[in-house]
């Protein structure tokens, strides 16, 4: 009878250290979301911005597999306007009109051709360099498009409402770095910090001063080159 009640007292001991230690034990850090409101100079939302995460302490964000993406053609147009991705990344260009684009880009960061086609390449082309890559049509001097190659793998693009979402962000503090194709260069200030907790999104209002929408004709190709060899 002894040894069954010494039995039980240890069985109730074992139950309770068990249920302190779930309770002081550490929970594992949930990842958070920044929310990014993009205004212009007047006030209304910008879109095709770029918003971008980088730790706020200088360290190098984690290595991780970027995703792949697509810059179709479309109406004429590169689809998106503005695509972000991480470097490294494989991005094919698929045709989607009835009639023949040529594709290129003499960006310093990548180098291109795709000759005259329709359809879908055979191969993706792989963005290896950080930086902005402006593309161009050899048949139609109207289509111009971007491609903003990240090293971080935390960043979105803004729509029409102006918003980036940023998702499966660790908790931390992050400068947040902004880009736009017709963004004014030497922006005044240090760039915005956010602090993702654990598990809550952050919210960001900022300002991103914008130049002149180019018309339709050679300042289009105008800003394509200046914009050439861009960071």
């Amino acid at each position: 009878m002894g040894g069954e009640l010494r039995m039980r007292s240890v069985l109730r001991a074992a139950a309770v250290c068990g249920a302190l230690g779930l309770a002081i034990a550490p929970q594992a850090s949930r990842a958070g979301e920044a929310r990014i409101q993009i205004r212009d100079a007047a006030g209304a939302p910008v879109e095709d911005a770029v918003a971008s995460l980088w730790p706020a302490d200088g360290s190098p964000p984690p290595a991780s597999p970027p995703a792949p993406a697509s810059m179709d053609q479309r109406n004429i147009q590169f689809a998106p306007h503005v695509l972000a991705v991480q470097r490294g990344a494989a991005v094919d260009f698929p045709n989607s009109d009835q009639i023949r684009h040529h594709v290129y880009s003499f960006s310093e960061p990548k180098r291109f051709e795709l000759r005259l086609y329709s359809g879908v390449p055979a191969e993706p082309v792989v963005f290896d360099k950080a930086g902005t890559v402006v593309l161009g049509c050899n048949i139609h001097d109207d289509m111009v498009g971007f491609i903003r190659v990240l090293d971080t793998p935390w960043f979105a693009t803004t729509g029409a409402d102006g918003l980036a979402h940023i998702a499966n962000v660790p908790p931390g503090r992050y400068r947040v770095e902004l880009w736009h194709p017709r963004a004014q260069d030497g922006a005044p200030g240090a760039p915005p910090v956010v602090e993702i907790a654990n598990g809550a999104p952050a919210a960001l209002d900022a300002s991103l001063p914008l130049g002149p929408e180019p018309q339709r004709d050679s300042s289009k190709r105008a800003l394509r080159d200046r914009l050439r060899g861009g960071p």
